[in-house]
């Protein structure tokens, strides 16, 4: 066996005088003795990708501690804006007081969180990758058969690197999404423990800088959209546990190709693997891993998925909007139309899920969705508007985004419907000019 298994090895450069197997097959149960001992069951090392989140959040500049004073402002904040949604949300106030976090105290407690939505893809892939390698392995033409116990402990070696990849590539995004969010959940999805109202000082100066609008008021906007955020969570039990189904849905499909990859990534002599050509060749690998082709079906469940997100979305922009128009109509449209500019330019959300799973979330499609919750409110008021939310199965679709029409008043004839209609229509109508006017800036 060893004869053969030296000839093979030879022909890529190595030395076939010396070799010796049962030394090899030791050298990787050793490697993967080590890689096990760092990462869980699952082999994925959710300390490191904390660690490594951290210390990209702690390079982005000062992340002082918030002090006593920016909580008192936060929870001053807070109360003012939970009065407010009050009259405009039909769901009740949150218990948890609000709290003002540094970056590093969000990237330690959405942790969580992130494994819960990460774990499922992280491991799909792994598996998939180890598998794949497995099959391709065995049927390579010219591999002495003697190779398969080779291959079959490369397998979990594989399995670990590849969770450890994808992890690293997590974590990073993790890490530079805490520099710019400015509130527990700006994503879009729950990433707290329990519902609650969290500002980030450190960001939200960054947010505010330049906008010639008192810290008060941001800080008071900014709570009027995670409050309704997290209310909307907090009483609506079916939608994160949709999100998540959604996620794992998508993670049972992901397939790899390790044919396709390696193809790309050619190494015909072994001994010109210097720790830079290593270095090279894991991140051409790193970007095929993590790029895969997206099936059929694939795409379908991120189309679910992104108008999902753009309902709760939209959602929470209408429910602040008429909340926050009443009391500061200057500061509320001023503000508005950064939040509206951010998600075409520096959007945390899509950081996120291009990171996660290649899902470019749209921000036309968050105008859409917030139209047509304006329509309901318009139509039915604030509970027929809420209520929407009580079963998965009422939700609008996204061929009512696409024409909300449709959805508002579809057997109506009457003459309050027709001025519904032209309301509608105007905000449709304004709803168009904002893309316009964006393409310049961003491409949706």
């Amino acid at each position: 066996m060893n004869d053969d298994m030296a000839n093979w090895f030879a022909q890529f450069g190595g030395s076939g005088d010396d070799f010796d197997f049962n030394k090899l097959i030791a050298q990787l149960q050793q490697a993967m003795a080590s890689m096990a001992g760092t990462s869980d069951g699952k082999g994925i090392d959710w300390s490191y990708a904390k660690a490594t989140a951290r210390h990209v959040a702690a390079s982005l500049g000062p992340d002082p501690a918030p002090s006593q004073r920016d909580q008192h402002d936060v929870a001053e904040a807070d109360r003012l804006a939970s009065l407010w949604l009050d009259q405009h949300v039909s769901f009740d106030a949150l218990t948890r007081p609000a709290a003002a976090w540094s970056r590093a105290e969000w990237v330690e407690n959405t942790m969580g969180a992130w494994r819960t939505i990460a774990e499922p893809i992280v491991t799909r892939i792994a598996d998939a990758l180890a598998t794949s390698f497995g099959e391709q392995f065995s049927s390579a033409e010219g591999v002495p058969a003697e190779l398969g116990q080779f291959g079959a402990m490369m397998a979990p070696m594989l399995r670990t690197s590849a969770g450890a990849m994808y992890t690293a590539q997590l974590a990073q995004a993790m890490g530079k999404i805490s520099g710019v969010i400015v509130s527990g959940s700006e994503i879009g999805m729950q990433l707290l423990p329990a519902p609650q109202v969290v500002l980030l000082p450190t960001n939200v100066s960054g947010f505010s800088s330049g906008l010639g609008i008192s810290d008060n008021d941001v800080r008071i906007y900014l709570a009027v959209r995670e409050g309704a955020r997290q209310r909307l969570f907090a009483h609506v039990g079916w939608l994160v546990p949709q999100m998540l189904a959604l996620l794992e849905h998508y993670a049972r499909e992901i397939t790899i190709d390790v044919g396709a990859i390696t193809s790309t990534i050619e190494v015909s002599d072994l001994s010109s693997l210097t720790p830079e050509r290593l270095a090279e060749l894991s991140e051409q690998l790193q970007g095929r891993l993590f790029s895969p082709t997206q099936s059929d079906l694939q795409l379908e469940i991120l189309a679910r998925l992104e108008t999902l997100l753009a309902l709760v979305e939209g959602w929470v922009d209408e429910v602040t909007a008429t909340t926050v128009s009443r009391w500061m109509p200057h500061a509320a449209n001023a503000l508005s139309e950064v939040v509206r500019r951010r998600r075409a330019t520096n959007s945390p959300a899509q950081q996120l899920f291009s990171a996660l799973v290649g899902l470019e979330l749209a921000p036309r499609r968050i105008r859409d969705a917030a139209n047509l919750w304006a329509g309901l409110t318009r139509e039915r008021g604030v509970a027929g508007r809420d209520a929407v939310w009580a079963h998965p199965d009422l939700m609008p679709s996204a061929d009512d985004l696409d024409d909300p029409l449709r959805l508002l008043a579809p057997d109506q004839d009457t003459a309050a419907g027709d001025e519904m209609d032209v309301e509608l229509a105007q905000l449709l109508e304004q709803a168009e000019r904002e893309r316009r006017d964006e393409s310049g800036n961003a491409d949706d």
